[in-house]
């Protein structure tokens, strides 16, 4: 994926995995054809997309940022989507998780931004 940067596939890559579970969530225990594939096609793009990112982008800190803003999106799509309501001790556990991934997204050495 030449020329497109690791961040932006990352973010891609989010997003993707995002699509996945939530199909998987509608999938009935992968009992439903579309969400099912669904679900399949959404995680293999996440994955293909994450293992363009590890290129260019420490494991450590790709995973962190994938699984974080992972968390807090599909928290949201929870909240928006599926009705499910979170608590305070909730939000404020994804909001630092989300505080986390920007720590790490602005300020980390560990890769050139």
């Amino acid at each position: 994926m030449n020329g497109v940067p690791a961040y932006v596939l990352l973010a891609l890559a989010i997003v993707a995995e995002v699509i996945g579970t939530s199909a998987l969530k509608a999938s009935d225990g992968l009992s439903r054809l579309w969400p099912s594939l669904i679900t399949l096609v959404g995680y293999g793009v996440a994955f293909y997309l994450l293992s363009h990112v590890l290129k260019t982008i420490p494991t450590g800190v790709a995973y962190a940022i994938w699984s974080g803003g992972g968390i807090v999106l599909i928290a949201l799509v929870g909240v928006l989507w599926f009705r499910q309501a979170l608590d305070g001790p909730a939000l404020v556990g994804i909001g630092l998780i989300l505080a986390g991934v920007m720590v790490v997204t602005l300020f980390s050495k560990s890769v050139a931004h």
